[in-house]
């Protein structure tokens, strides 16, 4: 096993996990004897007026200000939310929120409406125009407790789990998470059940760049196609978990799946997922400690 060094920065060596196959690990059982372990990841995100963020059409995307792009954007936490909101109590379900700390100034409102739903939050970056990453030691030590000390100022709580802007890290961050009390990272989207990284306290949960509102329907997918994938995904890792437990991880962003005609579409998705009979509906959070807490793989 390799071990982790301090200060990664100067080596493409990856020594942040070694390789496991799924095949070869002591089985994962869920509680209640659920086969599938489901959380939502909810972005919240707040994005700046002068910089080029994530974008819905390119051609304007250097401009200051682009309105068409910013504005899309906008529109998710002026009205994208309140709609997944809607469909998410319908359901029952607590999102995974990944927050980015500007959030808190910038839309009170939402902190508070999962407040009152008890949503579990992670920390999400500052803003997702901005990238983690480029960072020395000191530096990143610095915004990383920044961030930390804004979310749990403004939720109450500690979060417990960490996804960059962009799934952005850089080698540094996982040990300096560790060092602010955090206990597992969703960058590494590699896996269909958490594993322990190589460095002390630290795991990785699984996330998904594929089953992803922005990804999917930024390739054309319509309402009725991501409903069906959302149905596949579920149906085919429930398969695989016939003698161990699996993950799946559903990523939403409010500008995409929070428009109006699309949902009806995520409100059939959740309906499927809060009624499998074989599955934790869930949050990271949870999977997180109930994975540190039973897991027979020791390092």
């Amino acid at each position: 096993m390799k071990s982790y060094p301090p200060g990664m920065t100067n080596t493409t060596e990856n020594a942040l996990f070694d390789y496991s196959p799924i095949t070869e690990r002591p089985a994962i059982s869920w509680p209640g004897g659920a086969r599938v372990a489901v959380y939502v990841g909810l972005n919240i995100e707040h994005f700046l007026i002068d910089r080029p963020s994530t974008s819905i059409w390119p051609g304007t995307a250097d401009l200051v200000p682009d309105a068409l792009n910013h504005g899309w954007r906008d529109y998710g936490v002026r009205v994208g939310i309140w709609r997944t909101i809607e469909s998410l109590d319908r359901h029952g379900i607590r999102p995974s929120v990944l927050l980015n700390s500007d959030v808190a100034d910038r839309y009170p409102q939402i902190v508070k409406a999962g407040l009152d739903r008890d949503w579990a939050w992670l920390a999400h970056g500052r803003t997702n125009s901005i990238l983690h990453t480029g960072m020395e030691r000191d530096e990143e030590r610095r915004v990383l407790t920044e961030i930390v000390d804004t979310i749990t100022a403004a939720t109450g709580r500690r979060p417990h789990g960490w996804m960059g802007p962009g799934l952005t890290e850089t080698f540094n961050t996982p040990e300096l998470l560790a060092e602010l009390g955090l206990s597992y990272v969703l960058d590494w989207t590699n896996d269909d059940q958490p594993y322990r990284l190589n460095v002390p306290g630290m795991i990785s949960v699984p996330y998904s760049v594929e089953l992803n509102d922005l990804n999917l329907f930024g390739k054309g997918t319509t309402g009725p196609e991501f409903v069906q994938i959302v149905k596949d995904q579920y149906e085919q890792l429930s398969a695989d978990s016939a003698h161990s437990g699996r993950v799946m991880a559903l990523a939403l962003h409010p500008f995409v799946t929070g428009q109006a005609f699309r949902a009806k579409y995520l409100d059939q998705a959740l309906e499927y997922l809060a009624g499998r009979p074989d599955a934790w509906v869930t949050t990271s959070d949870e999977i997180a400690e109930h994975y540190v807490r039973t897991s027979a793989e020791t390092r």
